[in-house]
């Protein structure tokens, strides 16, 4: 699981590392690269990283706003992980979303519940991170909730491939306790952040705000993408990948 605050100051260019338990000061330079060649590098990055002793599968967070589109990146990462000799799959946390009724009881445009109340965080770690790793069943729940319908979604279990990859992407996936072995997060900076968001979702905007003040994402993952422009990301690493 990844540590709490003891933010450490870096250039103007750099990511701010989190420094905790088992990790070094390491930081590597941001390099520029394709939207392809940054899904061929973490694809690269991730099929070097076995799962714990006694997990199923290695289990990653593909953290990021909606404008980032972290779900195309996990995507995109999963499709050429079965060639590195890691199978994939792809769990995102959009499908453990709480009920309309407690997700949206303060409103549908409260930036304070989207922080803390959208996603059913317990869900997610029972059904999905917990059984793929160590000791679990190794079997998984694709999705738990239907948001459209707003009902279970009724689907079945499914086996992890073993050895394999898990990878969940979704927003504000860090500082809830989740037990994620790699993250890598999409960082969008607040001014790109709110020339990206589209009108009807600007209310949003401060839950993002205080999820960069409260949590520090990027000083807690081990990859950072930095995704101000979708065409030209560029990454940094740190952590297990640096």
């Amino acid at each position: 699981m990844h540590p709490g605050p003891g933010e450490q100051p870096r250039t103007p260019y750099a990511v701010p590392h989190r420094a905790g338990a088992g990790r070094g000061p390491v930081l590597t330079r941001p390099q520029p690269l394709t939207p392809g060649a940054l899904a061929d590098r973490l694809a690269v990055l991730l099929a070097g990283v076995d799962p714990e002793p006694g997990a199923h599968a290695l289990r990653v967070a593909v953290d990021g706003p909606d404008v980032a589109r972290p779900e195309d990146l996990a995507t995109a990462v999963a499709e050429r992980l079965p060639p590195l000799g890691r199978p994939c799959v792809v769990v995102p946390a959009a499908g453990f979303l709480r009920a309309a009724s407690l997700r949206l009881e303060h409103g549908r445009t409260d930036p304070d519940a989207r922080y803390t109340d959208w996603l059913d965080a317990g869900a997610l770690a029972r059904e999905v991170l917990d059984p793929v790793g160590p000791g679990g069943s190794g079997s998984y729940l694709p999705v738990l909730w239907d948001v459209a319908r707003d009902r279970a979604a009724r689907v079945p279990p499914r086996p992890v491939p073993a050895g394999g990859v898990l990878l969940v992407p979704g927003p504000l996936l860090q500082g809830v306790g989740l037990a994620f072995d790699l993250v890598v997060h999409l960082r969008v900076a607040p001014p790109a952040r709110r020339r990206r968001t589209p009108a009807a979702q600007a209310w949003e905007l401060p839950a993002f705000d205080r999820y960069d003040a409260e949590v520090d994402p990027a000083s807690l993952a081990d990859a950072v993408v930095l995704a101000d422009s979708p065409d030209h990301p560029a990454l940094v690493l740190q952590g297990r990948l640096a």
